[in-house]
């Protein structure tokens, strides 16, 4: 049976700051690949370079090497305004995202008036109760409020509800659920799961909590210093991780038999310093270790 295509994917793509003499790499050499009803959680501390791929993947980054494929094609100038309309982004704080001059109507509304001129007003405003009841809120009450109005799980699923107003292919979701409380996140984690299954979108999921990336994802990628250091199946690279830092990860997930404020020994404070410091160098190689789980070794 032939592997289905990717809708979108980064191709050995680099993005470098700074002079010729002290070049940063943002990201250095990234490639991955989004698939229909699939999602790729893309996981790395602050700093990593997650969200520099995700600016690459929106086209507001160009990149210094690579190129940006959607449906097998490189992403040209000429192709824009399709390219925006089929990849559409949630941002990580509902409370900027939203402009507190407008009302919901006019958030969903706006995206359909620039992507679908011919639709008329009536049209408009059942696409607007669809979309509002899509995720989860009643447009009787929600459609004429102002953003101030709202919680900010209302607010986030209102950005959802406008990404997905102009049907796109992908949704490239940056931490939507981290300036959440603790108690909202689960509602939003359900919806982002319910769009991939219902619409067939590919998703991904940028995050610092590996929990997260677990519940709502097939795959993933741990990312740091701007290179993919270990990648593959969610239940092989997390059940069986190789890299050390994906090792270090996991082991800053919370532990309910540590107690709080119990600090790390100088000896183990000294182990992360070396990961760190040699993650943060080229790592060209890639070691298979199993079917769908790869990394990038450190130097030696």
């Amino acid at each position: 049976m032939t592997a289905p295509a990717p809708v979108l994917a980064l191709d050995n793509v680099s993005k470098v700051f700074g002079s010729k003499d002290k070049p940063v790499y943002a990201a250095r050499s990234v490639s991955l690949a989004l698939y229909p009803g699939r999602t790729l959680a893309l996981v790395g501390e602050s700093g990593s370079g997650k969200t520099t791929a995700a600016r690459l993947i929106m086209r507001e980054y160009r990149p210094d090497q690579g190129q940006l494929l959607f449906r097998g094609a490189p992403v040209g100038d000429g192709s824009l305004k399709a390219y925006r309309a089929a990849v559409q982004m949630v941002f990580q704080d509902p409370f900027s995202a939203l402009n507190p001059a407008h009302t919901v109507r006019y958030h969903l509304e706006r995206p359909l008036r620039l992507h679908q001129p011919d639709l008329g007003a009536t049209a408009r405003q059942a696409a607007v109760a669809e979309l509002l009841e899509r995720v989860k809120l009643d447009p009787a009450l929600i459609a004429a409020k102002y953003p101030h109005e709202l919680s900010g799980g209302q607010r986030q699923r209102i950005s959802i509800a406008r990404a997905l107003a102009v049907n796109p292919a992908v949704i490239v979701a940056d931490e939507p659920t981290s300036m959440l409380d603790v108690s909202v996140r689960l509602g939003i984690l359900n919806l982002l799961n319910d769009m991939k299954s219902q619409l067939g979108l590919a998703l991904l999921y940028i995050t610092h909590d590996i929990a997260t990336a677990r519940y709502v994802a097939e795959d993933i990628m741990v990312m740091y210093a701007g290179q993919i250091v270990e990648w593959g199946d969610m239940d092989s690279v997390l059940g069986n991780p190789q890299h050390p830092y994906t090792r270090l990860l996991l082991s800053a997930v919370p532990d309910p038999d540590r107690r709080f404020g119990e600090g790390r020994p100088d000896d183990e404070l000294s182990r992360i310093d070396v990961i760190r410091r040699q993650t943060a160098l080229p790592q060209p190689e890639v070691r298979t270790i199993a079917a769908n789980h790869f990394i990038r070794p450190m130097p030696a």
